[in-house]
């Protein structure tokens, strides 16, 4: 297996060319720190974690897999001292909150080291995104005794944190959860219940393990509104901060999966396990969404990085794979045969991963700055825009990133052929890797169908239009770039295309509810190769003005640029087909009575 290295070339493209990082950060008080400099210092390090650290022990991780014995986890060879390295460096706290110990970096940051980590380890990064959206959470709505308590150590990488939502009879449908939260005499409450699918809820990384569970009081109210949000200790802290006794948290079991296999994915039992309530009653899935947010971004960074890795490897076995010749005659003359990078539908193969996995990770670094404007900028309105533009772009990031990231390492696997299979060369496991980032924190379905109904059909494309600003305001920036204007026609047309396909959707919808659910997963995918679009024209418009400057590498921009050329004229056509499925409606779909399946 090729050895995963850190694509930082695009990055630094993104951030500096693409979306002036410099200027959002020094518009905000809170980031005006975060340089161009400081910036490149820490992706670097990050690199090195990703390259020398995580990717050596990716493969061993997969084939041990993780053990469990009598409720106890242990996680693969190398993966302890990793993690001690990984706290050591202060990576725990890159994101937190500053008063508890975080160093308060931007979300754009960190959305790219786990993009890097992903890439290079998707098991291992599973245990450090869960502490982070579990801090975030906590920042956001815990009292200051649980965050004075809790979140020092968590940023240090001493205490870990899981987000526990799901059990047997209730994924999708959080309203009808069992886990019950009984209030005792000392204003803390029993926790009790099964939870399932919990990454990282037992293991040997960290000496104590922070749940955030959803229960309900006894006399709540039914459904999703009954629904509270508590913090479960692993084992129960002294008011010195010491570890103090267990607290009745078990792993009842491991799953056995298709990857991801050094990741821990737990059944846990909670039997009147003291819990602290985090916010208010019955506010728990609000509270949480906070956390989901930016756990769903970071599945699409898993879709993104495993992307890349998939390409790396099938780029260099296409350039050193000689089989057949090329069709315009003999390329390698000395040599029995051509690489077979010379046939055409090598290159599709490897231009399609290529131009999805940088348009993906254009789109998370654009919905990442999003998020940072939403919680740093000074003006409430300009707060308030980017978290509307959030609510539209993250459903779409997950989703579309993820879809087109497992697509990106089917393909990988496809152009080594019988290599791709076996496990020798990593392909395989990239596959079964990122298989899941299409289904937890909320299956792709289910993201289509809230964007498609929450956000377009019941904000009555609010949240598009919106979206619709920012693509014309910078449509009106290239006027004068000559070089853009076909582009831009391409670009312009596919918006009008999308517009007149959400307003027959919003008005088939009034008179038949199963067109939202019809159109939801095509509409998404229209969406996303849309915003795809929108990044590629930010790409490209950048490229040509640092190509004509004389700044950067040559070679990079010329290849980015015929990508971007690639991805307009073979990809974005797509649209046609998602626009007819959309507009077949939901008829043939409702059709069949359940007998006739």
């Amino acid at each position: 297996m090729g050895a995963y290295r850190a694509p930082l070339a695009d990055i630094h493209f993104l951030l500096n060319d693409v979306f002036q990082a410099d200027e959002v950060f020094a518009a905000m008080p809170e980031t005006e720190e975060v340089t161009k400099d400081l910036v490149a210092a820490i992706l670097e390090e990050a690199a090195k974690i990703a390259e020398q650290m995580l990717s050596p022990i990716n493969q061993s991780g997969d084939q041990e897999a993780c053990h469990f014995d009598n409720g106890i986890v242990t996680t693969p060879k190398g993966f302890k001292e990793a993690y001690e390295a990984y706290s050591e460096g202060g990576w725990s706290g890159l994101t937190g909150d500053t008063n508890y110990g975080g160093q308060g970096m931007p979300k754009v940051l960190s959305a790219m080291i786990e993009e890097m980590f992903f890439g290079a380890n998707s098991s291992f990064c599973l245990y450090t995104i869960l502490t982070t959206g579990a801090t975030l959470t906590l920042t956001h709505h815990a009292n200051e005794e649980l965050k004075n308590y809790f979140l020092p150590k968590m940023f240090s990488g001493q205490w870990s944190g899981t987000m526990c939502l799901t059990e047997p009879h209730a994924g999708t449908d959080l309203g009808i959860i069992n886990s019950k939260a009984v209030p005792d005499a000392q204003g803390s409450y029993g926790i009790t219940g099964t939870k399932i699918f919990i990454t990282a809820g037992e293991h040997d990384l960290t000496e104590n393990i922070i749940h955030l569970v959803l229960a309900k009081l006894p006399d709540a109210p039914a459904g999703p509104r009954g629904i509270s949000l508590f913090l479960v200790p692993k084992f129960l802290v002294e008011k010195d901060g010491a570890i103090g006794a267990a607290n009745n948290v078990n792993c009842g079991s491991i799953e056995h999966k298709m990857g991801i296999k050094a990741s821990a994915t737990c059944v846990m039992n909670f039997e009147n396990s003291k819990g602290f309530l985090v916010g208010e009653l019955n506010c728990g899935l609000s509270n949480l969404f906070t956390m989901m947010n930016y756990e769903r971004l970071s599945m699409g960074l898993q879709g993104n990085g495993l992307a890349e890795s998939s390409y790396q490897i099938a780029r260099e076995y296409a350039k050193e794979r000689l089989q057949g010749r090329a069709a315009s005659g003999p390329k390698l003359t000395d040599k029995v045969a051509d690489p077979i990078l010379v046939h055409p539908d090598v290159r599709r193969m490897l231009l399609t991963m290529r131009a999805n996995t940088i348009a993906g990770r254009a789109l998370s670094l654009y919905s990442a700055f999003q998020l940072d404007i939403s919680r740093f900028h000074p003006e409430k309105t300009v707060r308030k825009r980017a978290d509307q533009l959030v609510s539209l772009l993250i459903p779409v990031q997950k989703a579309y990133c993820s879809d087109r990231g497992f697509e990106s390492c089917v393909l990988g696997q496809q152009l080594l052929g019988g290599h791709g299979y076996v496990a020798e060369w990593g392909l395989e496991q990239n596959v079964r890797d990122a298989r899941i980032s299409q289904i937890y924190e909320g299956a792709n379905g289910i993201q289509a169908l809230d964007l498609m109904g929450r956000k377009t059909v019941r904000s009555d494309g609010e949240l598009w239009a919106l979206l619709v600003e920012e693509m014309n305001t910078f449509i009106e920036s290239q006027k004068n770039n000559t070089e853009m204007q076909s582009h831009l026609a391409k670009f312009q047309d596919l918006i009008q295309e999308v517009q007149v396909t959400t307003d027959r959707v919003i008005a088939n919808a009034k008179n038949n509810p199963d067109e939202i659910g019809a159109a939801s997963y095509a509409y998404m995918d229209l969406m996303g190769l849309t915003l795809f679009c929108f990044m590629w024209q930010r790409m490209l418009a950048a490229a040509y003005i640092a190509r004509a400057a004389g700044n950067g590498n040559k070679e990079y921009l010329e290849g980015l640029i015929k990508c971007g050329v690639f991805f307009m004229q073979r990809l974005v056509p797509k649209s046609k087909s998602l626009v007819a499925e959309i507009n077949a409606g939901a008829e043939s779909l409702m059709a069949l009575t359940a007998s006739e399946f």
